[in-house]
């Protein structure tokens, strides 16, 4: 492998790295995707609102995505990008754990991020299934069920509003997210939601699925699901030692890009997650769909600019050997 240099290294084999890798492919580019086998939304039973792909499962949709990718050509290696360093003719050199180094024209980032859930015993059990915290991803599933809200920083208020649309039996358990802003009580007030302000101590579970809310004075508070809010920590490292500097978000930090997923660091781009804290699936696709056609067109950009000068450069040639 570290013989073989590639127009584009994809770093992370998800639903952006992969929709990247594809339509890189289709358009002739050489392509590894370098993937360490950690899907964030592996715990999930399926994946949601992917057209004609709904409630599938996520493992399988990246099976389907790499036979895809695949079919057109591009490489993959299962294994971790552990350094990068960007070389003098400006080729990226990417040093994987196994022992392998890899030349590059560009990079794609594609690493997606990392769920810390908070700290309370049972939800890390009880997490992609009745223990959730996207409504669009997993809402319909708890439709009509009896909802808790575990309040962990200011977007808890956000997150009740969006589950009081789909049950009308939810509770926001205040736990350690602080004051809540008197209008914002007003609001939950006035959509029946029950606030409890008390710590959760543990998560009761029965048979694989949540029981109740149990709380630290004692008294446990049956439910069906649990909605949390996860910090969201990216896979930056590798963006790290090749000089960039991470965003700031309420929910995070991210890598920057522009409208196409350029970073600040020439010849490198990132898509999903990485790059969108709140992107779903379907949105990781698209971005990397857009990542895929800059960084083609980037390439495009560098050939024809070497063709103009390489043609200057016989013919300034021709021209003295004339004389």
């Amino acid at each position: 492998m570290s013989s073989k240099s590639f127009d584009v290294a994809i770093v992370g084999g998800g639903p952006a790295g992969l929709s990247a890798a594809t339509t890189l492919a289709r358009s002739l580019r050489s392509v590894l995707v370098v993937d360490g086998g950690q899907p964030r939304n592996a715990p999930a039973d399926g994946a949601h609102n992917v057209l004609g792909q709904e409630n599938i499962s996520p493992t399988e949709l990246l099976d389907r995505g790499r036979a895809e990718a695949r079919s057109y050509g591009a490489d993959f290696v299962s294994d971790e990008v552990i350094d990068a360093a960007r070389g003098d003719n400006g080729t990226f050199t990417l040093t994987l754990a196994g022992g392998d180094t890899v030349d590059a024209r560009r990079v794609l980032l594609a690493t997606g991020l990392v769920d810390e859930l908070p700290e309370v015993p049972g939800v890390p059990e009880l997490w992609g299934s009745t223990v959730l915290h996207c409504p669009f991803c997993h809402g319909w599933e708890v439709r009509g069920q009896r909802i808790g809200i575990l309040g962990t920083g200011p977007m808890a208020v956000h997150q009740t509003l969006l589950f009081r649309q789909l049950s009308d039996d939810v509770t926001l358990f205040t736990h350690t997210m602080g004051e809540i802003e008197p209008a914002e009580r007003e609001q939950l007030s006035a959509l029946d939601v029950a606030i409890i302000d008390q710590t959760v101590d543990h998560l009761d579970i029965a048979d694989g699925t949540l029981a109740a809310v149990a709380l630290t004075d004692g008294d446990r508070i049956e439910r069906d699901a649990l909605v949390v809010a996860p910090k969201f920590v990216v896979r930056s490292a590798l963006y790290s030692s090749l000089g960039g500097t991470l965003a700031d978000h309420p929910m995070g930090q991210y890598v920057a890009t522009d409208a196409m997923g350029a970073t600040d660091i020439p010849g490198v781009w990132a898509a999903g997650n990485v790059a969108n804290l709140a992107a779903t699936v379907a949105v990781s696709m698209g971005a990397g769909v857009t990542a895929a056609g800059a960084l083609h067109m980037d390439l495009i950009t560098e050939d024809t600019r070497r063709a103009v000068q390489a043609r200057r450069s016989r013919a300034l040639a021709d021209a003295q050997e004339a004389v």
